[in-house]
């Protein structure tokens, strides 16, 4: 009776106010309520956070029996597709005489925040957890710092997170594991561009590197991928090379992606013949460089005027359906040029128009074209007109 009593008071409001004409009223309209007809146009403001219809929270609460667990809990705010009813449970279970919430509900209600894109109801429950107001759990903490990690506000407290799980006892079995280093290193190395801006950012890889060696966990090669990449973004090619050479001994084998953060490294560093090394080497197990690091070989070689190792490596991006860009060809073709092989520069460009595959567009050939006869005309033709006239007037004096 108490129960029905509380659901009939919260529904009278409602009522009144679905009564009340809320979103729009016109001068036309008729008077309702001891409302003006003159009265204004009217919105109402919608709450992101809307508040649960009282039948399904009643329904809810009758179908929780009485002495219901934190388990039984957890199933029926996973079961519940409206986040707001959800939180909902979650806040009534809370009030409930006896209960303490587990891990598994506040697992459940993390989710429902999330998934529902509620983040102030995310961040409060994370702070809860955080605070201890639940048993520490390995899988509740992980998700915790998956949210934070995707939020830029809440990267610090992803490491204070991170923080309290290294406080707790080995017995507690709550010490990071793979998927959280996986989780913050994967946010650290988004932030890690170029130096010397990103050399902040590596002191934090170098140091999870360190406490994840320390505590015995053994990584996978997703994880050694992440570290790797981020010593290739910083051009620390020795860091790189030794984290690559100690993938063996936790069991993990390079791939693709392995190979090249180190060879798309070591041609942005100016380690030509070692990239070129690495980068057969990646071809030989038949693995497929991405387009940035077939045009990083291809333009740094042609710097280097070995124009046929640059060509071999322009060839067979295009046979790996792999599209350069407008700045790797005007690279190789203008050093072409620059190196008085103006005809074999003219003779490329026509062979890259031929191709069948990845073939040159009529716009882009244009271009190189235009670009080529300008590069290849005489040094005393390109000078500006006030340069050649000076030259004149200086002569007939």
């Amino acid at each position: 009776m108490a129960l029905l009593a509380a659901a009939a008071a919260r529904r009278l409001p409602r009522i009144l106010r679905l009564l009340k004409p809320h979103h729009f009223t016109t001068a036309s309209s008729s008077p309702f309520f001891g409302e003006s007809e003159s009265s204004a146009p009217v919105w109402e403001q919608q709450s992101p956070v809307r508040t649960p219809p009282d039948v399904q929270f009643a329904a809810w609460v009758t179908r929780l029996r009485p002495g219901f667990s934190a388990c039984d809990l957890a199933d029926a705010i996973n079961s519940e597709q409206d986040p707001d009813l959800a939180l909902a449970l979650f806040r009534w279970a809370a009030l409930r005489p006896g209960f303490r919430h587990a891990p598994a509900s506040y697992l459940a209600a993390l989710n429902a925040a999330a998934s529902g894109k509620r983040p102030v109801a995310a961040e409060n429950l994370i702070q809860d957890v955080l605070a201890g107001a639940c048993p520490p759990d390995l899988q509740l903490f992980n998700a915790c710092l998956r949210f934070c990690c995707d939020r830029r506000s809440l990267f610090p407290i992803a490491f204070d997170m991170f923080n309290k799980m290294r406080a707790l006892p080995a017995s507690a079995a709550c010490r990071p594991n793979v998927e959280t280093y996986t989780l913050l290193l994967s946010t650290v190395v988004r932030r890690v561009r170029r130096p010397p801006a990103s050399l902040v950012y590596l002191h934090a890889v170098r140091s999870l590197s360190r406490q994840m060696k320390a505590s015995g966990v053994v990584p996978d090669t997703y994880l050694l991928n992440l570290i790797i990449k981020a010593y290739g973004r910083c051009l620390e090619i020795d860091d790189a090379l030794k984290v690559f050479r100690e993938m063996p001994l936790y069991g993990c084998e390079p791939n693709e992606f392995t190979y090249g953060y180190i060879v798309k490294a070591m041609f942005q560093k100016g380690r030509t013949e070692k990239g070129l090394e690495y980068l057969k080497e990646m071809r030989e197990k038949e693995f497929v460089p991405s387009g940035g690091v077939y045009m990083s070989a291809v333009a740094a070689l042609a710097l280097e005027w070995r124009f046929e190792e640059s060509r071999e490596v322009l060839l067979d991006m295009l046979d790996c359906k792999r599209m350069p860009d407008m700045i790797t060809y005007r690279t190789l073709l203008e050093e072409l040029c620059r190196a008085t092989r103006t005809e074999d520069a003219f003779e490329l460009l026509e062979e890259l128009k031929e191709r069948k595959r990845v073939a040159l567009d009529q716009r882009m050939y244009s271009e190189l074209l235009g670009g080529l006869h300008w590069i290849s005309q005489p040094q005393q033709n390109s000078l500006p007109r006030r340069d050649r006239g000076s030259d004149e007037r200086d002569s007939g004096d």
